[in-house]
């Protein structure tokens, strides 16, 4: 007589909002997006903040809308196909597949270059090619990611932690110092960053392209929603209290950063010239012990980012195995961990494959983290969208009972995603204007593949009515667990 698999302890809220928080990469996010800012908006870099926190609230009103009644490893490929049709929802999940793989390349790239820059403030040489950096912190990623999904979060949870922590020390220290006129270089402390403070509105709503970068991969949560407890009430809380509290977390420390260096042209100047200004910050303030400290926790949340992506990716990738997309193997989950490991291998082999690539032909990691980071991100505003499409279509059938006029909202995210998608694509020179073509191509394959295949989309549909339970069913997220069972290796 043969043993049960044990069943995985499902995810509780802090763990989904975990992995969320990780691929956003706060510290990531802080140490980088502030000085491209700054170059176009001078001192009001925290107003920017506090309109790409509305601008992404936007966005995210849509996947809490949905995640209360529908809870899949697909993310948008099950949001969008449940409200849409199975050709978008396949679409849309291709399009964040794009995201999630692109990402995975990146942020082992930013590990690389952190880990470069850290071991040099230690008066260190790395001898080595940047992608074997990046290749040990993929075995470190598949240790952490092949077992239960629960150590994946908590590792995520202490990794971030420290890098907040940081932060916030750093910051509350800048706010004192100006605050009590004992700045190292005379800054005060400046309200006047909350205004437009001698630049223009346009300025402004254009430079809210690089607080969205920020935010990018909050949903990532979504894709944990069979392997989480309770989720049409977990998955959504997770969902908001990510944007909420990196939206305070981000707005909170680019104020500091902005009068840290101090709201003058030469202070405008050295944050927009900085390459990592939380140690520059860290230096000037504190000491350069607590520089290494911050430059540690660069490296650090790189490495959670890593973490995040590649879950992300395999959870997607077991979704559109599972519904017929793709090679059987990939919709193997772990009989002991219930993790999708052979689509987890796929995802990192990818993205060790891609850094290797761009090392051997002469890029450098910081160019490979940028290039596809944007990329990523592209392929991401159109999922985004795709889902907002979804919500809109949702509230318009009447099967959740949204008051309508609510639809106002996912109509402006739209919008908003139109309006970053459009920034990011015009007035770039090379290599930066392929990418847009190279995230357009590889969103039009995935909507050639669907249409060329109509059994693939009729699967798709049947699969996902299987899946998901309706609505109105009080039970929950449906057979999803059966049909992960069935898969089990």
């Amino acid at each position: 007589m043969t043993e049960e698999p044990r069943s995985p302890r499902k995810l509780r809220l802090w763990e989904a909002l975990a992995l969320s928080v990780g691929l956003m990469g706060p510290t990531l996010a802080m140490a980088l997006n502030g000085a491209g800012v700054s170059a176009t908006v001078g001192k009001a870099v925290p107003l920017v903040f506090v309109l790409g926190l509305i601008g992404v609230a936007l966005v995210a009103y849509g996947f809490v809308r949905l995640t209360r009644h529908f809870n899949h490893a697909g993310s948008v490929y099950a949001l969008a196909g449940v409200t849409l049709g199975p050709r978008a929802g396949f679409f849309g999940g291709f399009a964040l597949l794009g995201t999630y793989i692109f990402f995975a390349v990146c942020t082992l790239a930013a590990t690389a270059v952190f880990t470069e820059a850290f071991a040099a403030a230690l008066g260190l040489s790395l001898d080595v090619p940047w992608f074997a950096v990046a290749a040990v912190a993929a075995v470190g990623v598949w240790a952490v990611n092949s077992r239960e999904s629960r150590i994946t979060a908590r590792t995520l949870l202490i990794v971030e932690g420290v890098g907040i922590i940081g932060m916030l020390v750093l910051s509350a220290i800048i706010v004192l110092r100006t605050g009590t006129g004992h700045a190292p270089g005379g800054q005060t402390l400046d309200l006047s960053v909350f205004g437009l403070g001698g630049t223009t509105m346009s300025a402004v709503m254009t430079a809210t392209v690089f607080a969205f970068l920020s935010w990018a991969g909050f949903e990532a949560c979504a894709s944990l929603g069979e392997e989480t407890a309770d989720p049409r009430r977990n998955v959504p809380r997770a969902l908001a209290g990510s944007v909420l509290l990196t939206g305070g977390l981000y707005v909170f420390v680019m104020f500091a950063q902005t009068i840290g260096f101090g709201t003058d042209e030469k202070g405008v100047a050295a944050f927009s010239g900085s390459e990592s200004s939380l140690s520059a910050l860290a230096q000037t303030y504190i000491g350069t012990w607590f520089s290494l400290v911050i430059a540690f926790t660069a490296v650090a949340s790189a490495f959670a980012a890593s973490i995040s992506s590649t879950a992300a990716a395999s959870r997607l990738m077991f979704a559109l195995a599972r519904d017929g997309f793709g090679p059987k193997a990939l919709a193997r989950t772990d009989r002991r961990t219930g993790s999708p490991t052979v689509a987890l291998v796929a995802a990192l082999v990818l993205a060790v494959a891609g850094d290797v690539i761009l090392d051997l032909t002469g890029v450098h990691a910081f160019d490979a983290y940028y290039w596809f980071a944007t990329l990523g991100v592209l392929c991401l505003l159109v999922a985004y969208a795709v889902a907002g499409a979804g919500v809109i279509a949702f509230i318009l059938s009447g099967r959740g009972r949204i008051p309508r006029y609510e639809i106002v909202i996912p109509v402006l995210a739209i919008a908003y995603l139109c309006f970053v998608f459009y920034n990011q694509s015009v007035g770039q020179t090379g290599p930066l204007s392929y990418f847009p073509w190279i995230a357009a191509a590889w969103c039009l394959a995935g909507m050639v593949t669907v249409l060329a295949a109509p059994k693939l989309a009729r699967r798709i549909g049947e699969r996902l009515t299987a899946e998901l339970a309706q609505p109105d069913d009080p039970a929950g997220a449906g057979p999803a667990s059966e049909a992960r069972k069935e898969t089990r290796a």
